[in-house]
């Protein structure tokens, strides 16, 4: 919850309350325990339908497409709030000649968030990374990235957007009626 800054309690948080106070103790196995946290808890993939995609009214302005004066900028804002992983992703990104990323910028021009579709190992179709620095969460940037990749994926005439290994799902779930994709996994 502390990581995205949500806000609101899901049923992650729920399920991990009922567990850590021993309220399923006579109910439930510890195997089945560790089932329902990670079942509850664990970023999983989404889909969000395009059909019918509309862009939101109430949209940030302070975002655009990259350029190449970009680059060296956005891979050390990734690197230093993200991961490596992403910057790596970043970095592939830029061997294309128009990278398919968005950047948001605060009212002073500093970088505050990113993301991409088409560019975590070359999949179509394939929304993310996004990220937004912890100190501009729950101000509106994320959802106003979501939805400029999801636009420029609709006008590409994709059917869906993949929205991979989501952490904060109810986010998606609101923000472009996005579901969680079932899996046998656990």
């Amino acid at each position: 919850m502390q990581n995205y800054n949500q806000v609101y309690i899901n049923e992650g948080h729920f399920l991990k309350a009922l567990i850590k106070l021993n309220m399923l103790e006579e109910f439930v196995s510890e195997e089945d325990k560790k089932m329902i946290l990670k079942l509850g808890t664990t970023s999983r993939d989404m889909v969000a339908h395009l059909h019918n995609y509309q862009f939101p009214v109430s949209i940030s302005s302070n975002i655009r497409r990259v350029n190449r004066d970009d680059k060296n900028k956005l891979i050390h804002f990734v690197e230093s709030h993200f991961s490596k992983e992403w910057s790596e992703t970043i970095k592939s990104a830029y061997l294309s000649t128009t990278p398919s990323i968005y950047v948001a910028f605060d009212e002073k021009g500093d970088l505050v968030g990113f993301a991409g579709f088409d560019i975590y190992q070359n999949k179509k179709c394939y929304f993310g990374p996004m990220g937004v620095a912890k100190s501009n969460r729950v101000k509106g940037i994320g959802y106003s990235l979501l939805h400029h990749c999801l636009k420029d994926m609709h006008d590409m005439g994709y059917e869906y957007a993949i929205i991979g290994g989501a952490g904060p799902i109810e986010f998606y779930e609101q923000a472009c009626q996005a579901v969680v994709i079932p899996t046998t996994n656990f």
